[in-house]
């Protein structure tokens, strides 16, 4: 056990008799900034503050967007953020040390789903001239990178090769293109030692653009497609500059997407804040999911005219409302029902699973971004490092005492585990307890 969950579980049991009758929890820290990049997933803080949750808990909370993924970890790492809504690869990949390096932690997981991969219109003709059957107004789902391969092929004999974006190289939008394209037989590139941008080896060079300048860089020609988080997939379509062609959601049903990441230290400093912090924000994610008889999502368009506002996400309302009241445009003429494209608290998605973490492990491993092989126990043993379920149960009893939730809505017997799954665009089952296994299974990719 380490000492942040040695820490952890003391203040734990102290707390449990103090605090479960619904008394404020006696906070280290009542005055919190928190950090957040221009995406729809930011949501649950967003509405924690906004809905008045923070302060149900004692909290004055600032909410500040930040430029880049890079700076927000930055500033977590320095004390200038109490915490942020960080990509899931974020805490894992500072806490073994790739790119900067620090233990930061996470008790609570903001979303599933929510990404996207647009590409250019030139593109798009490209891949319905190399498979007829994607040119309709309505072609068929999950679309696959097969009909992109032939393109990648003629760039290459060429002596070029097909630029593309993704957001942060340790971001679930890099390693979702590069699984996309992967199983196509498109080789994304390996990280090495000395290549730190992913390109060895590569047919396709996939670079990092801020989500927000996606859309005018794929409209400026120098990329032809990326993957991002919404709005700005949807943005490519209202400009009529780009067509997504998938989701995340057919490249891993229900993936886990971005987590509230904090400093171990700043965790070890203040318990019953990040506690709290945590209760605030299992609330958000519960309004944010609620449904009528129907199974309407009834709170999400005043979400979105929340998310709308320029100091937050600062897209146009209707381009937000699209994948948070359960559509997506594929093209302007496919409107298709996506009811789970955005998912904030049900499926037990808050929960944070020591499994995700080890999907993420696997990914830098099948890139190179962990340079030399790990025996299976190391994945659990940096999983249970980051993921900090007892904060997050912890939480969940309060409120849970006080009426917020209901018990079926916590997984709280699991072992942090999820079941195996094969629900992938390749079909290959990924079982978290056998990460090796996972990555020889398949084609494209560092093997151990």
């Amino acid at each position: 056990m380490t000492d942040l969950k040695k820490w952890i579980t003391t203040a734990s049991a102290a707390l449990a008799l103090s605090s479960l009758n619904g008394e404020m929890l006696d906070l280290e820290k009542d005055e919190l900034k928190f950090g957040f990049i221009k995406l729809t997933d930011c949501a649950p803080i967003v509405i924690a503050k906004e809905k008045g949750f923070f302060e149900d808990e004692g909290l004055q909370v600032e909410v500040i967007a930040q430029p880049n993924w890079k700076q927000l970890l930055d500033n977590v790492i320095n004390g200038e953020l109490d915490g942020a809504h960080m990509l899931s690869g974020q805490p894992i990949a500072a806490t073994i040390g790739f790119g900067t390096e620090a233990h930061i932690v996470t008790a609570y997981t903001l979303d599933l789903n929510g990404n996207g991969i647009t590409v250019s219109n030139a593109i798009w003709e490209g891949m319905q001239e190399n498979d007829p059957a994607l040119d309709t107004d309505t072609p068929a789902h999950p679309i696959t990178a097969d009909s992109l391969k032939p393109i990648v092929e003629e760039k290459l004999e060429e002596g070029e090769k097909l630029q593309m974006g993704m957001v942060f190289p340790v971001s679930t939008h890099n390693y979702e293109i590069r699984y996309w394209l992967a199983a196509a037989g498109i080789h994304p590139g390996f990280y090495t030692s000395e290549d730190k941008k992913g390109f060895t080896n590569a047919q396709v060079e996939l670079s990092v653009t801020p989500p927000p300048q996606m859309p005018a860089t794929l409209e400026s020609g120098n990329i032809s497609g990326y993957c991002v988080g919404e709005p700005w997939n949807q943005q490519a379509v209202a400009k009529g500059i780009g067509v997504p062609v998938t989701t995340n959601y057919d490249i891993w049903k229900n993936n886990p997407e971005k987590v509230f990441g904090v400093n171990a230290k700043w965790a070890k400093e203040n318990p019953n804040t990040h506690i709290a912090v945590v209760k605030a924000l299992i609330r958000a994610g519960k309004w944010l999911d609620e449904t009528d008889s129907d199974g309407v999502l009834i709170n999400r368009e005043e979400a979105v005219r929340i998310l709308s506002q320029p100091n937050y996400v600062g897209a146009d309302f209707d381009v937000i409302k699209n994948s948070m009241t359960g559509y997506f445009y594929f093209q302007k003429t496919d409107k298709r029902e996506m009811p789970d494209f955005n998912v904030f608290f049900k499926y037990h998605s808050t929960y944070p699973w020591y499994s995700d973490g080890v999907w993420f492990l696997t990914q830098m491993r099948r890139w190179g971004q962990i340079t030399e092989p790990k025996p299976a126990e190391w994945y659990d043993k940096v999983a249970k490092e980051v993921y900090l379920p007892e904060v997050y149960l912890e939480a969940a009893k309060h409120l849970l005492e006080e009426g917020h939730i209901s018990e079926e809505d916590i997984p709280w017997d699991t072992d942090g585990y999820k079941p195996a799954t094969d629900e992938f665009i390749d079909g290959i089952l990924f079982d978290p307890k056998d990460p090796i296994g996972y990555l020889n299974s398949h084609t494209i990719g560092n093997k151990d």
